[in-house]
């Protein structure tokens, strides 16, 4: 069930939307995990998934960058398509390799590749063959600036990059997620494996870059949620219970189930 259809969302966020999902099942096996998903993220924003624990929440996130592809047996249902050109990135006629140029992710814990810093944000371009130096150069600069790390490394990007902090190998991995000039970027509990200072560092981040792309992020804190985010999807059992804009869904849901989450009655 959902709050909000994609339609009336698009309607009250008064921008147009990045992505819309459509009708979205999705099955490991025979067993089917999420259950007609609608949901529009708006262009330029923040939106938040929350629930408890196993509601669907990640398995939504691997959705939008096809990431359910790389193990089999997996099958999706419906359609998610991107307002740039309107295609159904979920159709089998469509790269996942593109798609994940397009839609980016940073993970729960920061996974550097076992390079140097340079070479860790240069990877997805030379994945798209591009071998112009200057060019390479360009743009692991504007990312390492994008993710808020180029004055601390800029004279050091020769250097591992499993010698940074674990602040700034998360901020690493954003940059390699920026290098490529994604459309979204999914973070999946961005924040979890790092300390309090560094979590303000990410969640600053996270507000700078809705200057260049849309953002779709999953969390178990709702504080989190309602500092970085404008609008909020609330998860259970593989269904959107509630779809609105954050402020409304923290202080004023419309859903018995969302008012007893939010407030810590169950999760």
């Amino acid at each position: 069930m959902v709050e909000k259809t994609t339609n009336s969302m698009s309607e009250s966020i008064a921008v147009k939307p990045k992505a819309e999902v459509n009708n979205l099942n999705f099955y490991y096996g025979s067993v089917q995990v999420l259950k007609n998903i609608n949901l529009a993220l708006a262009s330029k924003r923040v939106t938040a998934l929350i629930g408890p624990s196993g509601c669907g929440k990640t398995t939504l996130l691997r959705c939008f960058n096809r990431m359910h592809d790389l193990y089999p047996g997996n099958r999706y249902e419906g359609e998610i398509i991107l307002d740039t050109d309107g295609i159904n990135i979920l159709s089998r006629r469509v790269d996942p390799i593109e798609v994940r140029m397009r839609i980016s992710m940073v993970f729960q814990k920061p996974n550097p590749f076992p390079k140097s810093i340079y070479e860790n944000v240069a990877y997805g371009l030379r994945v798209r063959n591009e071998s112009r130096r200057n060019v390479i150069d360009e743009k692991v600069e504007k990312a390492l600036r994008g993710a808020a790390l180029w004055d601390e490394v800029k004279d050091r990007l020769k250097d591992q990059a499993y010698n940074l902090s674990g602040g700034q190998q998360q901020r690493l991995c954003i940059a390699r997620s920026l290098a490529t000039e994604p459309e979204i970027i999914l973070f999946d509990e961005p924040t979890s494996a790092i300390d309090p200072i560094a979590t303000m560092s990410i969640e600053e981040l996270i507000e700078d870059l809705t200057q260049q792309v849309t953002i779709l992020i999953v969390t178990h804190s709702m504080q989190q949620a309602a500092r970085v985010s404008e609008f909020t999807a609330f998860m259970y059992m593989g269904e959107i219970v509630e779809f609105d804009d954050t402020k409304t869904i923290f202080t004023n849901p419309s859903k018995k189930q969302t008012e007893d989450y939010v407030k810590g009655k169950f999760g």
